[in-house]
């Protein structure tokens, strides 16, 4: 699809990014990756990873930041460093259930336990404001909401892991999140994609069968409430825009931000965007 600075006037706007969990698994995977390489965006990350926030450095440039914080309740925690560096996190895993499935207790063992100091995200000076947020800490998402009120008064989309089973112990799970993410004002939008695993012994040569098994997580997209949108400054309706097309290719609830944004300025981007949609 066709990229939207395209029909963007000068200056180009900059969607400010907040991104938990830095870690970046594959140059060009994160679903940010295109506001990245147009100049749309600036991040401010997260990674107390010290091999994996150099790595992030390395691939997002010079003109992002990336910190070494653990972000959270603003509380003293232990943070579990995983045998693979992905499943490291600040909850215990729930090894008793992650036996059931083949390869998920070997890739969630701990190898160290550190005693470390969380920051609250609203805490966090080098932030600033946030248009779109987006979270993968491990269990850890609902304990960096709840220290975000102000953060995410402010942003218009958030991207977060969530868990449909406790793969860490007490850990909450997806109804936590959307009940809370809701009382900030957000929708669930939809599932990027889900993942599962079939219960040993069996197993399936063809991952894309693991659906058919123990759904796991996914990543869960939130927007500020659709039936809202005329509550929002034009600023955050263009800010929603760019990254719901460029990273989730949701174009029918761009276009209705944009219409939103015409009625309050006059404009008629709406219909330049729908042009080119048909076009």
């Amino acid at each position: 699809m066709f990229p939207i600075k395209d029909i963007l006037d000068d200056p180009k706007p900059v969607v400010r990014i907040c991104d938990v969990g830095a870690m970046v698994h594959e140059l060009g995977t994160e679903p940010h990756h295109s506001l990245i390489t147009q100049g749309l965006a600036h991040v401010v990350g997260f990674e107390p990873n010290d091999n994996e926030r150099r790595k992030a450095r390395e691939l997002l440039g010079p003109d992002h930041v990336i910190l070494p914080y653990f972000i959270g309740d603003g509380c003293r925690g232990q943070f579990r460093i995983g045998r693979f560096p992905m499943t490291s996190s600040l909850y215990e895993p729930n090894m008793a259930l992650l036996e059931k499935f083949s390869d998920l207790a070997a890739f969630h063992e701990v190898k160290e336990v550190r005693e470390v100091s969380t920051h609250r995200l609203d805490d966090v000076a080098e932030l600033g404001a946030v248009d779109y947020l987006k979270m993968d800490v491990q269990g850890a998402e609902l304990d960096v909401i709840g220290g975000a009120g102000r953060t995410l008064s402010e942003a218009v989309v958030v991207q977060t892991e969530v868990e449909l089973i406790p793969l860490y112990k007490d850990q909450p799970l997806f109804a936590d999140i959307d009940r809370a993410l809701r009382a900030h004002g957000f929708q669930f939008h939809r599932f990027l994609q889900l993942t599962g695993k079939i219960f040993k012994p069996l197993a399936f040569k063809d991952s894309t069968k693991s659906s058919l098994g123990q759904q796991l997580w996914s990543d869960a997209i939130y927007v500020k409430d659709f039936m809202a949108f005329d509550k929002l400054a034009p600023e955050r309706l263009l800010a929603l825009a760019i990254v719901m097309h460029e990273a989730y290719r949701s174009y029918g609830l761009v276009h209705l931000a944009l219409e939103a944004r015409d009625r309050q300025i006059g404009g008629t981007l709406a219909a330049a965007y729908l042009e080119r949609l048909l076009a």
